[in-house]
């Protein structure tokens, strides 16, 4: 998954980054004002977008104003040093979909933060299923028929984004956009290596072909007992 942090400070931001990249894995972006923040919004997909109230040139909530009126419903966690409850219902209505109070736990917030995703692609429970194989989003853990399927950060991050969406064709540019941030130096034949491997690892447990390469046009779970 990728999300935008949009924090002016600075190592704020560099330990959310942090804490979302070693917990979750997720990619993550980081801008410190609010004009940035629509500007890769409208050239980039993200997963979630973490929104600091008090910024530079835009506020956040006016950041979340201008998305929403755009039609872009990434869910939005706020983060805000202003307690009041009037300010709180004030950038719900604006279009937040939560918030978070400064000083937060960064457990917490990847909690949140998990959440949020999950409810963005229609999934309230943290338990992923494709007939009898299973993901678990919080423990990060895959299995078939009560079988623990062993696979890397990366074929798992795979994983996880397909099973959010059984059966639909994504295209190995979605996979990219989603999977990695603009730090990472891209090379064509990444996501096919990785494809490569985690079908090998479900077609073990499965005996089946669950991963499905439909050339020209991208990868989909298919089909799985």
């Amino acid at each position: 998954m990728r999300v935008l942090v949009v924090e002016d400070e600075v190592r704020l931001a560099e330990n959310i980054a942090a804490a979302l990249r070693e917990g979750p894995g997720y990619a993550v972006d980081i801008v410190q004002n609010g004009e940035d923040a629509i500007h890769l919004c409208r050239t980039t997909s993200y997963d979630l977008i973490l929104l600091d109230l008090m910024l530079p040139r835009l506020s956040g909530h006016d950041v979340v104003t201008q998305l929403r009126a755009s039609r872009n419903g990434t869910p939005v966690l706020m983060l805000t040093a202003v307690s009041q409850t009037s300010k709180t219902i004030e950038l719900l209505d604006a279009g937040a979909d939560d918030y978070m109070t400064k000083p937060f736990d960064l457990g917490e917030l990847i909690s949140r933060t998990r959440a949020l995703i999950r409810r963005g692609k229609g999934a309230g429970e943290p338990l992923l299923t494709f007939g009898n194989l299973r993901v678990h989003t919080g423990e990060q853990s895959v299995s078939h028929n009560l079988r623990t399927v062993e696979l890397s950060p990366t074929e798992y991050r795979i994983l996880e984004y397909l099973m959010f969406r059984p059966r639909v064709v994504v295209s190995k540019r979605e996979l990219l956009e989603h999977l990695y941030d603009f730090t990472w130096e891209h090379h064509s034949n990444v996501i096919e290596a990785h494809i490569s491997n985690l079908r090998k690892k479900l077609r073990a447990v499965t005996e089946s072909e669950v991963l499905e390469t439909l050339r020209g046009r991208g990868y989909r779970l298919a089909s799985v007992s």
